[in-house]
C-alpha cells in the first residue's frame, strides 16, 4: 500500500515536472541563433501523452488489485464455511457415538440382570427323593454376551431416557442378522437404511462378533457381486447392482476393523475360509483387465484389492501385479489404507511415478501426502503442471463439454485451491505467483 501512495505522489508531481522542462527549454532557445526544428509544443503533447498512458495504467493496476482482494476474502470465506461445516458434522457424530455407547451400556445392565435372574430359577436341583440324605447338583448353561444383548428387552429401550431408541433397535437386529448368518438379510437391511449409512458402518464390526462365523457370513454376502445377467458396460446404470458392490465392500471394511480389534486373527479367519476368498479372488481377477483406469474411481478394482487385504491372502498374490491395480482405484478415499494393508507402502513411490506419468497430478499429490513422499514428489511442480495442462484444454472443454462438466472442473480447482490451503499453505504463494 505504501508503494502505492508513493507511485501516486510520483504521478501528481508530473504536471510540475513538465513545467520545469518547457522553462529549461525555453531557457535554451533564447541562447541559440537559429529556431530549433523541434518545438515546444511537440514535446508537451509527447509528455502529457506519456502523462495520460501512465495514469491509465495505474488506474487499471489498482482495479486489478481490488478485485485480486476482493476474491482472497471470498475465497477465505468459503474456506472458513467449510471447516465451520466440518466441525458441526463432527459435534454431531461425536454425540450420536454418545447416544450409542449410552444404548450400549443400558443394553449390556439390562442383560445381565435378566441373565441373572435366569441363572438363579434355572438352577436344576437333583436329587435322590429323600430330603436332607441327596446331594443338589448345580447346572448352569453359559450365556454368549452378544446373544444376551441380542435379546434385550426392546419396550426398556424404549421407555428409557437419553438413549437413541430407533439406533438401539437397528443395531439388535443388526446382530440379530449375525447371528443367523442370514448374509441376504444384512444386504437388505442396509439398502433399506442407506439414510443412516455412517451409524450403520460403526455398528456393523459390533454385530459381527455374534455371527458363529464372521468371515464366512462376509464371505457369503459378496455373492452375486457380479450379475451375469447385467453386462459390464451396463453396470453403472443398475442402481441396484452399484448398491449391492458398495455394501460388499463395506462389509469386508467392517471385517477388517473387527481383525483390528480381535487378539488374534486365526480366531476369525480359518485356514479354509482363505482358501475360498483365494478362490472368490482368482474369479475376480480376470473381470478387472476391461476396466478403464483413467477415472481412478473403480469399484470392481477397490472390491477385489478390499478382498485381499480383509481376508489376509495378500502372500498369494505378487507384489507388482497389486501395485498396478493402485491406479484404478487412487481416487477413492480408502487407497492409502488399502495400500497399507497390502504391504505395498515400498511400491508407492513408482505407483506416484505412474500417475504423474499418465497426468493425474491431483492422485499423485494425495498419495505422496500420505506415504510422506513430498520431498520426492514436490506439490508445486505438480499442480503446476496440473494447471499448465488445465490451461491447454481449458478452451476445448468450455465449448465442447456439457454445463456439468464444466461445473465439475470448478470444483476440482477449488479442491486443488483448499487442498493446498490447508496441507501446504506455503507452496500457494509460489503457486499463485506462477
Amino acid at each position: 500500500m505504501e508503494d502505492t501512495d508513493s507511485f501516486a505522489t510520483l504521478m501528481d508531481s508530473t504536471s510540475s515536472k513538465i513545467q520545469q522542462l518547457q522553462k529549461a527549454f525555453a531557457e535554451l532557445e533564447s541562447y541559440r541563433a537559429v529556431t530549433l526544428n523541434l518545438k515546444w509544443k511537440e514535446l508537451e503533447a509527447h509528455f502529457r501523452g506519456l502523462e495520460k498512458s501512465l495514469k491509465r495504467r495505474f488506474h487499471e493496476l489498482e482495479d486489478q488489485e481490488k478485485e485480486f482482494e476482493n476474491k482472497t476474502m471470498k475465497a477465505q470465506e468459503i474456506v472458513k464455511k467449510r471447516e465451520a461445516a466440518v466441525v458441526a458434522k463432527e459435534q454431531a457424530t461425536l454425540q450420536r457415538l454418545q447416544e450409542k455407547r449410552d444404548a450400549a451400556v443400558f443394553a449390556i445392565v439390562n442383560a445381565r440382570e435378566k441373565h441373572r435372574k435366569v441363572s438363579s430359577k434355572g438352577i436344576a436341583i437333583v436329587s435322590d427323593g429323600d430330603e436332607g440324605h441327596g446331594t443338589p447338583e448345580v447346572e448352569e448353561k453359559p450365556m454368549n454376551s452378544a446373544c444376551v444383548a441380542a435379546e434385550v428387552n426392546l419396550q426398556d429401550v424404549k421407555t428409557s431416557p437419553g438413549i437413541a431408541n430407533v439406533e438401539s433397535m437397528s443395531y439388535l437386529e443388526l446382530v440379530k442378522l449375525c447371528e443367523e448368518m442370514d448374509a441376504g438379510g444384512i444386504h437388505k437391511f442396509i439398502s433399506d437404511n442407506r439414510k443412516n449409512l455412517a451409524a450403520i458402518r460403526e455398528e456393523v464390526p459390533l454385530a459381527l462378533r455374534a455371527a458363529p462365523n464372521a468371515a464366512l457370513l462376509v464371505l457369503d454376502s459378496l455373492e452375486g457381486f457380479y450379475d451375469a445377467e447385467v453386462p459390464n458396460h451396463d453396470v453403472k446404470k443398475d442402481a441396484n447392482l452399484l448398491g449391492l458392490r458398495r455394501t460388499c465392500i463395506m462389509l469386508m471394511e467392517c471385517l477388517s476393523v473387527l481383525l483390528s480389534n480381535s487378539e488374534s486373527v486365526s480366531d476369525v479367519i480359518s485356514e479354509d475360509i482363505k482358501d475360498k476368498a483365494k478362490a472368490v479372488a482368482e474369479e475376480w481377477k480376470p473381470r478387472l483387465l476391461d476396466i478403464d483406469a483413467s477415472n481412478g474411481n473403480s469399484l470392481e478394482a477397490h472390491a477385489f484389492l478390499q478382498l485381499i487385504a480383509s481376508f489376509g491372502i495378500a502372500s498369494n498374490f505378487n507384489e507388482e501385479e497389486l501395485s498396478r491395480l493402485i491406479p484404478l482405484v487412487s481416487r477413492r478415499r480408502q487407497a492409502a489404507d488399502l495400500c497399507r494393508s497390502l504391504g505395498l507402502s515400498e511400491k508407492m513411490p513408482g505407483v506416484i511415478k505412474v500417475l504423474v506419468d499418465s497426468g493425474r497430478h491431483i492422485d499423485a499429490v494425495n498419495l505422496a501426502f500420505a506415504f510422506d513422499l513430498t520431498e520426492q514428489f514436490s506439490p508445486v511442480p505438480l499442480l503446476k503442471s496440473y494447471l499448465d495442462d488445465a490451461r491447454k484444454f481449458s478452451h476445448v472443454k468450455s465449448v465442447n463439454s456439457s454445463p456439468t462438466a464444466q461445473i465439475r472442473n470448478i470444483l476440482d480447482s477449488f479442491d486443488i485451491y483448499v487442498l493446498f490451503q490447508l496441507r501446504y499453505p506455503n507452496s500457494l504463494i509460489a503457486i499463485m505467483n506462477y
